[in-house]
């Protein structure tokens, strides 16, 4: 069952979750016509949003300028992947 959104605190959180979400999407992935609506409406009213969708869209620029310009040594060590791994499934086993 979906939760009502009751106050319009929570429904502009909501908003900028979904919207953050569309950002992110949109630079893997095409958008469906109605998500490109949805994000274009919201980024029309938030501010927030248009700074993280910069933010976001140069941060990815200058991963991919890095992987692109270190020939493929970019690589994270195994030791490191594992320290990630174990916090990831701490985290997820807290929630």
């Amino acid at each position: 069952m979906k939760k009502e959104l009751k106050t319009e605190e929570e429904r502009i959180a909501y908003n900028c979750r979904k919207a953050t979400f569309l950002i992110e999407k949109k630079q893997s992935a095409p958008l469906t016509g109605k998500e490109k609506m949805e994000l274009q409406l919201h980024l029309a009213g938030c501010y927030i949003c248009r700074v993280y969708e910069n933010q976001s869209i140069l941060i990815n620029k200058m991963m991919h300028n890095f992987f692109n310009h270190a020939g493929g040594d970019a690589k994270l060590d195994d030791e490191f992947k594992m320290k990630m791994q174990k916090k990831i499934d701490q985290k997820m086993k807290n929630k």
